[in-house]
């Protein structure tokens, strides 16, 4: 019976998958109609600008078309999160001056957010459970995103590259659809290495305490491999949602009927039964690293609280590095 209902719910998400990838299609030949008699119309003459030195690559960020590893580097970068903190700080201005703006899964920058969250996107890190999401937001995710770079990330099953690989196959049809896209899955190794560093800066095993890395905690790490700085936006400190006097804010700041973010972080940090993010375990481990690279939090604006010193009066620094 478990046989039957995985293989029914593959090929719905297959049926799925198609018929979005229809519409795709039918919107993207029109726009690159559109860019090509542009193209043609635009002088011959124009000075070309002056190529910047190559990006280095970054292994166990895999192609989805021919399997080549991530060439990127960016010297400053907006990390955005989801968070309902975002909504009327009038940031997007200060989030689109870095270099890179970095979001989340399918996190919208219009629809009225762009004062907020800015409008620019250059790298999106999604879960494999935020596919069919990204999908229905294909015309502003998709289709008006020839520049950005989108990482996936999911158990190695759904990504397998022998043909089983649900997920996989799936990134697979969606970029012979739109060959502009560049689409990147994180390879099974990084996705030992991303547990292996959780276990080191928390002390816990991710599978036996029943915990789920969440995407923050992707897009975090991978920002200080791409980043010289990172400005995160949206990420309250570890000790937040301690203070009972707090604000209430939505979990994700486009569904503002949606549920509290405390709430939420407070009920995956107590959870037993079942896989839970740590959400707050991450912010204690993201505000750890804050103290050794160049990483700064806004809206709400904090830094990490002093270290502590030995008898001798010495800072102790944390051991934490990139991965």
């Amino acid at each position: 019976m478990r046989t039957v209902t995985r293989h029914g719910a593959a090929v719905f998400l297959a049926i799925t998958m198609c018929t979005s990838l229809f519409f795709i299609y039918n919107v993207n030949t029109n726009s690159s109609n559109s860019d090509s008699r542009a193209g043609r119309s635009s002088s011959s003459s124009t000075r070309k600008p002056r190529k910047a030195p190559p990006a280095p690559a970054l292994q166990g960020y895999i192609s989805i078309i021919d399997h080549s590893p991530l060439k990127m580097h960016c010297g400053s970068c907006s990390l955005v999160t989801s968070s309902g903190h975002l909504t009327a700080g009038g940031r997007g201005k200060e989030i689109d001056s870095a270099d890179c703006v970095i979001r989340m899964n399918d996190a919208p920058s219009s629809r009225g957010f762009g004062p907020d969250v800015g409008r620019r996107t250059t790298l999106r890190v999604i879960a494999h459970s935020s596919m069919q999401r990204v999908l229905r937001g294909r015309n502003e995710l998709l289709n008006s995103s020839q520049d950005t770079v989108f990482i996936f990330w999911g158990p190695s099953n759904y990504m397998r590259r022998d043909g089983k690989g649900l997920i996989y196959n799936n990134l697979r049809l969606m970029n012979q659809v739109l060959p502009k896209l560049k689409v990147y899955i994180i390879s099974w190794q990084k996705m030992l290495q991303f547990d292996e560093l959780f276990k080191k800066e928390t002390g816990k095993d991710r599978r036996t305490s029943n915990s789920w890395l969440s995407t923050g905690w992707f897009t975090m790490t991978i920002a200080l491999e791409l980043c010289d700085r990172i400005n995160v936006y949206g990420m309250v400190p570890p000790d937040f949602c301690k203070d009972v006097q707090r604000p209430s804010v939505p979990y994700h700041y486009y569904e503002p009927r949606g549920p509290d973010e405390c709430a939420m972080y407070i009920s995956h940090e107590r959870g037993r039964r079942g896989s839970h993010h740590r959400f707050i375990t991450e912010k204690r481990v993201f505000a750890s690293w804050a103290r050794t690279f160049d990483i700064h939090f806004y809206q709400p604006d904090w830094s990490p609280t002093p270290l502590p010193k030995n008898s001798t009066g010495t800072t102790v620094h944390p051991q934490s590095r990139r991965t």
